[in-house]
């Protein structure tokens, strides 16, 4: 299987119904992405990671956590909005603030790995607007074709009538809330952004894993267990 042809499939099943009209987005994205490659860029994060949250199953995502572009850093990108491989040190400052105010909301000990797959396994969807990035140069791919992919997952989401919440932080976020909250079933959070740029200006103190908890019971969903670590 090619680079080219993991952008593709396999997708979980759900999610392959869900942007099963996406076809020439995807075919214009990974054109793309090919010319670039073959241009000598470096894309992140690799090819198997970049559809990753479309691999976990449509049908369970409660919360989304939408960011977006993935980290530019070559090594941290891992397909999930905000976390990192679990190796890597020092965490980057966005995560660092988010574990600063999960301890400060729920008083969960901050964690020494920015891998956030525990978060996924209950149906914490991390997906950027934009799945890719060039290496160094944040922001170099937006507007290639993902937006209208990730619109469309988006809408799917709200569309399947189940409880959703969305966590939408800063501006580039909070465009996106009049798609996501579109009836009883859904609830959005907003805040300024996690960054070393804003996170003082009303994300600490904002309260985003206790509120989306309670709205999940509102909604007659299971709260997250926001803990990385099962023993903390």
């Amino acid at each position: 299987m090619t680079s080219e042809t993991e952008l593709i499939a396999p997708l979980e099943a759900g999610w392959q119904r869900a942007l099963a009209g996406q076809s020439a987005h995807f075919e214009t994205v990974r054109e793309e992405l090919t010319r670039r490659r073959e241009a000598g860029e470096q894309v992140l994060p690799a090819p198997e990671l970049v559809l990753r949250g479309f691999r976990q199953p449509f049908d369970a995502v409660k919360v989304l956590i939408l960011g977006q572009d993935p980290y530019p850093t070559p090594g941290h990108a891992i397909g999930m909005s905000f976390a990192v491989d679990p190796e890597v040190r020092p965490l980057p400052r966005s995560l660092g603030n988010i574990f600063t105010e999960l301890e400060s909301d729920l008083g969960i000990p901050r964690s020494p790995h920015g891998d956030l797959t525990a978060w996924a396994r209950q149906g914490v969807l991390m997906l950027n607007r934009v799945l890719t990035v060039s290496a160094g140069a944040p922001a170099s791919h937006r507007g290639i074709g993902w937006e209208p992919i990730t619109e469309a997952a988006l809408e799917a989401l709200v569309g399947r009538g189940t409880a959703l919440v969305s966590i939408l932080w800063g501006a580039d976020a909070r465009k996106l809330a009049p798609l996501l909250d579109r009836g009883a079933h859904t609830a959005v959070i907003t805040s300024p952004h996690p960054s070393p740029l804003s996170a003082r200006r009303g994300f600490f103190g904002s309260q985003p894993f206790s509120q989306a908890n309670e709205a999940l019971r509102r909604l007659g969903a299971e709260p997250v267990d926001w803990r990385l670590d099962p023993a903390a």
